[in-house]
């Protein structure tokens, strides 16, 4: 098997530190509940770039991805890059929770077909307070529909009829996954976790940040991710199943949060990067759409999809991490790759430190970069589901 891969997108680079989250706050629990999520973002990406002393003026293209409706999101990037600082052209694009990594590619691509020389990619959600919509629907008796954004999407799949943690008890079936499994594989998540945190890891990644009210008095810092508390097996183990092998302690929790990266060309990179000498590529991206309810089984499917059109192996990634909203994810893909849970999410993961989906993925490919970079560098795998019943996976080469 090859043990290299040309790159779909040569000219394109992730300069390495020029990077950043906020922690990502449990819904309702902080401050990050009462503002404007897209202002938010912005400004925290122009106070993130000035910690990584990355100049916003390298910038000449802003990429944001959300999927929670925000005030004035109409406006979407070129508002966002007025709150950062430069008046940048740009677009909005979601995928579910496949926003954070689909943003990167589309930027890669942006640089690829020379469009651009450095794209800010800037992802964002608030599902705290999330907005409720009355849609016009003649058919409908009422005359209109309503939908709570975050809420009813999640708990209703208008093409299966089914919720996202049914499609999870499916999947644990089809496979015929255990119970001890999930809360093991849980337990051990929780743990990679609070060692990444003590460790340090985490401070590289996540920036603090101070939020202001509408008059620009303080209402708090953003400095954790609020809510997260070391659970273990045995608390696991006596929890109620919802689904077979879900518990509310085997799935994530909704968040608040935002996440930005920067792609360059090789020439830009090397300029903005805080160790110019280490090179980051996106090889290659894929796309599946399991059977109807069974999205923990898609992301899995994408692996194997990409594996095989970059003729790679699970035995080249150096670094193995993925957004998994329910243990039952994780589970799944160990068993049909043949690949050990223990070995992947070091440092945390979305089942533990939150879901505020449009900068998920994007937080789990700083993590992974950065990852790659302590060990040396090596092919890097990122990989999730998102709403559908889709998978989507990356594979990114750390030199």
């Amino acid at each position: 098997m090859a043990t290299t891969a040309a790159s779909a997108f040569p000219d394109a680079r992730i300069p390495y530190g020029t990077w950043g989250s906020s922690y990502f706050p449990a819904w309702q629990s902080s401050p990050l509940a009462e503002v404007n999520i897209g202002q938010f973002a912005g400004e925290s990406m122009a106070r993130i770039m000035s910690v990584r002393k990355v100049p916003v003026q390298h910038l000449d293209y802003l990429i944001i991805g959300s999927t929670v409706p925000w005030h004035w999101k109409f406006w979407n990037a070129t508002l966002v890059a007025s709150c950062l600082g430069k008046r940048l052209p740009g677009f909005h694009m979601e995928q579910a929770c496949a926003t954070g990594l689909q943003a990167v590619v589309l930027a890669a691509a942006q640089v690829q077909g020379g469009s651009s020389d450095a794209v800010g990619v800037l992802t964002f959600d608030r599902t705290s307070d999330s907005p409720v919509g009355v849609f016009p629907e003649r058919r409908a008796y009422r005359r209109t529909e309503v939908i709570s954004d975050v809420w009813d999407n999640f708990g209703f799949d208008p093409s299966t009829g089914g919720s996202m943690l049914a499609s999870a008890g499916n999947v644990a079936r089809k496979h015929r996954i255990e119970r001890r499994e999930i809360d093991e594989l849980t337990a051990h998540r929780y743990e990679q976790y609070f060692k990444g945190k003590e460790s340090g890891f985490l401070e590289r990644v996540a920036v603090p940040l101070d939020l202001l009210n509408v008059q620009g008095k303080p209402l708090g810092t953003i400095s954790e991710d609020t809510g997260v508390k070391m659970i273990h097996a045995g608390a696991l183990r006596a929890m109620r199943e919802l689904d077979s092998c879900v518990t509310s302690g085997t799935q994530t929790h909704a968040a608040d949060g935002m996440a930005t990266l920067l792609v360059t060309t090789a020439d830009k990179a090397k300029e903005l990067s805080r160790r110019p000498e280490i090179a980051i590529t996106l090889i290659a991206k894929a796309e599946v759409r399991a059977d109807a309810s069974c999205m923990p089984e898609a992301p899995g499917m994408a692996v194997q999809k990409l594996l095989a059109r970059t003729g790679l192996s699970m035995d080249n990634m150096a670094v193995v991490k993925d957004h998994n909203p329910f243990a039952v994810n994780d589970a799944v893909f160990s068993k049909t790759l043949g690949y050990d849970w223990r070995k992947m999410n070091n440092n945390g993961s979305p089942l533990v430190w939150g879901h505020p989906q449009g900068p998920t993925l994007t937080r789990v490919v700083i993590e992974a970069l950065e990852e790659a970079v302590d060990l040396g560098g090596g092919h890097v795998l990122v990989f999730g589901c998102a709403a559908g019943d889709v998978g989507m996976a990356a594979i990114f080469k750390v030199q």
